[in-house]
Parts: structure tokens; sequence; C-alpha cells
């Protein structure tokens, strides 16, 4: 029913977006720009401004503001302007997971680094330094691991 208690019928696309932002969501990202995201995956162009982005997912412009903001700040939308237009549209890349992926690195590298000083300040000898020094050693593993996905994802692409 819709806010006229009027029969809406059921919409596939709308109930997939909420599925998948519900897992973007429970991996960690906040709720409202895994939806925005979902939104923007599902559309044939990939953009969309806030306007449409605020009716298709039925809630109000200040929610879809703070959404794209956190979204363009990791990476994941671009904002852009068609020629001739006055709104600015929201844009999901193709290789937006990629993008996301290879931020997770810079996270991964902060990481390394914390762990590594940690290790050092505790020392060698200590039961928390050996932690903190097997814990800089996986975070290297894993950077040196996603360099050589990316290298291959690049040449199969």
């Amino acid at each position: 029913m819709d806010r006229k208690g009027e029969a809406v019928a059921e919409d596939p696309v709308a109930h997939y977006v909420e599925r998948f932002a519900l897992l973007l969501s429970d991996a960690g990202m906040p709720r409202m720009p895994s939806r925005v995201f979902t939104r923007l995956l599902v559309t044939e162009s990939g953009k969309a401004t806030a306007t449409e982005l605020a009716e298709a997912l039925q809630v109000s412009p200040a929610a879809i503001s703070g959404a794209v903001r956190y979204l363009e700040h990791v990476g994941m939308i671009s904002r852009g302007r068609d020629p001739g237009q006055r709104r600015d549209h929201y844009a999901v890349p193709d290789d937006a997971w990629f993008e996301a992926i290879m931020n997770r690195d810079k996270v991964l590298a902060a990481w390394a680094s914390a762990m590594s000083d940690g290790a050092e300040l505790l020392g060698a000898d200590t039961a928390a330094g050996k932690r903190m020094a097997t814990s800089h050693r996986f975070f290297e593993f894993l950077r040196r691991e996603m360099d050589e996905l990316t290298a291959r994802w690049r040449a199969q692409r």
C-alpha cells in the first residue's frame, strides 16, 4: 500500500536493492549509502540525480545528501553534470569494486605500519610483541597478494 492506501505492485528491482544493500550494510557499509550505491548499480545508465534517488528509495533528499557524500569520499561514486543540465548526477563507475578494494589497501598499509610500531614498542621477546609482529606480517602478506590480484585482474580485463 502506498501513502494513500492504494495497492502498489511488487517491484522486484526495489526488493533486490534492499536485499543487496542489507548485505553491504552487514559487511560494514552504512545503511543509506548501501541503498544508494545499490540503486545506482541497478540503473541502466549507472547514474541518477539526487531527486531520482530519493524518489526511487522513498527517502528524503537529506538522506541522499549524506549517503552520496559518504560514497564520494570512499571513491565508490562520482558526481557530474551532463552538458546543458542544471542538476548534478551521481554515477557508479564500472570499476567501483576495484576502487573500493584499492581503498582498503590504504587501510591495510596503515594497519601494517601500526602493528610494526606496536611490535617494536612491546619487544620481540614478549607475547604481545609477537602477536603484533604476526599481525604486521599478515597485513603485509595481504597487501602483496592484493598487488598480485590487481595485476591479474587488469590483465584479464
